[in-house]
């Protein structure tokens, strides 16, 4: 048995959503989103290095929660935007130490390999992914859009760590 906490990682909104994975069979635990910007509400203009530790409490909170023994998050792509990539790399920063430091092995991927895992297809947009989130865990109410990425994210780790690692052998 597994339980999986994957992270949908953003500098307003970080998405999770947690497994179980009992041989074949996938639980639905939980999901939601940490939201930075309402955790900060009230103050003028906070920090970078607030948002970060409201990630990473936020991380740390959902570890004592729900126990995981895996932890899963989506990788960084480049954007158009540079800023917005740096952004998301110290948000997934913050949350990588939260499960560094509870001692969880840390697997990432792809946002491309998450859909292909989940929709079937790796250009899949978010109501596809919400979509297949909602059959795949038989949910009777759709999550969040970063809540359903992070299960997507889950759900990916779980078929992943499921399966036997090809061997290629080279020509002689």
């Amino acid at each position: 048995m597994a339980i999986i906490l994957g992270i949908d990682p953003g500098s307003r909104l970080t998405g999770y959503g947690v497994i179980r994975l009992t041989g074949s069979q996938v639980t639905y635990l939980g999901s939601g989103c940490i939201n930075v910007v309402r955790s900060l509400k009230g103050e003028t203009e906070p920090s970078l290095a607030d948002k970060l530790k409201v990630i990473h409490d936020g991380v740390v909170e959902l570890i004592q929660q729900f126990q995981p023994t895996e932890f899963a998050i989506e990788q960084v792509f480049m954007a158009r935007n540079p800023d917005s990539a740096l952004k998301l790399g110290q948000a997934r920063g913050a949350a990588i130490v939260a499960a560094a430091v509870a001692g969880l092995p840390v697997a990432e991927y792809a946002a491309r390999l998450v859909k292909q895992a989940v929709v079937g297809t790796g250009a899949a947009d978010k109501q596809q992914v919400q979509h297949m989130v909602m059959a795949l865990l038989k949910l009777t109410k759709k999550p969040q859009a970063d809540a359903a990425d992070a299960l997507a994210v889950a759900l990916c780790h779980a078929h992943m760590r499921s399966q036997p690692l090809s061997t290629t052998r080279g020509r002689k």
